[in-house]
């Protein structure tokens, strides 16, 4: 089996480099961003590419088309374990979804099911999605036009003290909207929902 990892952290890909040769017998290439996955890939096929979504530059989620496009079969291992970000990543194109918390051997059967074709998603994730029983368009949906300014304001770094002038209304009812944005959205931290603002942001500027 040919493994190509991408993920910004060397330890990360040192680990799942050793444990893939040395339980699956594979062949591994690495790459620390989305220029040096492409850079492999412009010589060399793997049967899995395992991608994680918060990458320097391009992120994970913005290299899956392309990375579909070309049929490559894609596993994100990723630090977000949120349903939300499994269902953009699948939609934008991966075969696969687990959390960095995923067992090993979980692991290993993620990848040979993504490698013969298949969809696999770590059955935490995959539980919370068959009970939410909504996609990321509905999310959305659920988002009101105050909302999405808020979150427009979070993508360019405004504070939440500045959103709060901007509207005219105290910080404590920005905070409390913000806290409502993330329940909608089915994520747990404001760092997160930030980072989903800015990607947000960068695919309509796209």
């Amino acid at each position: 089996m040919k493994i190509l990892l991408v993920d910004d952290h060397a330890v990360v890909r040192a680990g799942l480099h050793q444990m893939f040769v040395s339980m699956m017998s594979a062949e591994v290439r690495e790459a620390a961003d989305g220029d040096a996955a492409f850079s492999v890939l412009a010589g060399w096929r793997p049967d899995v590419v395992l991608l994680d979504l918060g990458l320097p530059g391009q992120g994970g989620l913005a290299l899956l088309p392309a990375l579909a496009k070309s049929a490559l079969r894609v596993l994100v291992v990723s630090m977000h374990a949120e349903p939300f970000y499994a269902t953009r990543a699948l939609e934008a194109g991966a075969l696969g979804y687990v959390s960095k918390n995923i067992a090993p051997a979980e692991l290993l059967v993620a990848v040979r099911t993504v490698r013969e074709g298949r969809r696999y998603i770590e059955p935490r994730i995959a539980q919370e999605l068959a009970l939410q029983r909504i996609d990321a368009g509905d999310r959305l949906h659920q988002l009101t036009q105050r909302d999405m300014e808020i979150m427009r304001l979070m993508a360019a770094g405004r504070s939440l003290s500045e959103i709060a002038d901007v509207f005219g209304i105290s910080y404590k009812t920005v905070a409390n909207t913000v806290s409502l944005i993330r329940t909608k959205l089915g994520v747990s931290r404001t760092a997160d929902l930030i980072r989903l603002a800015i990607e947000m942001r960068s695919e309509k500027e796209g």
